[in-house]
């Protein structure tokens, strides 16, 4: 049976690995999981990430790596999912949320690809909110 939203299936994946203090977790490929990664790495939440192909999985897994600091604490204190396969929420470039008060971040899909918050209000975009981290 096939995964209906690959993005929750993502943060979830990550939420749970995270909680347990993992050092990774291995998630479903795609195009838009591999952009989640990017913007997580570039924001430091997550220390990287390899795309892992073999034979048992021909599609491909992405491997996250996470981070915490040196006593172990958590990098990304939660992930939550904003807009759902259910309900959409999009967002103007004025309207982009602020995730406590700037300490975290929100990430977007735009026209123009998917990015973290503060560079969609540099480059004037809206699109719809993927999801918040902090």
């Amino acid at each position: 049976m096939g995964i209906t939203d690959p993005v929750a299936d993502m943060l979830t994946r990550i939420r749970n690995a995270n909680r347990m203090k993992f050092k990774n977790v291995d998630v479903s490929l795609s195009k838009v999981n591999l952009s989640l990664a990017k913007v997580l790495k570039e924001a430091g939440y997550i220390n990287g990430f390899d795309v892992r192909k073999g034979d048992q999985n021909p599609h491909g897994m992405l491997r996250i790596h996470l981070r915490y600091s040196g006593a172990k604490e958590r990098a990304i204190t939660d992930i939550q999912r904003v807009s759902k396969p259910s309900k959409r929420v999009y967002a103007g470039s004025e309207d982009i949320p602020q995730v406590l008060n700037g300490y975290g971040m929100a990430i977007l899909s735009t026209s123009k690809g998917i990015m973290a918050d503060k560079q969609a209000r540099a480059l004037n975009l809206g699109g719809e909110v993927l999801c918040n981290v902090w």
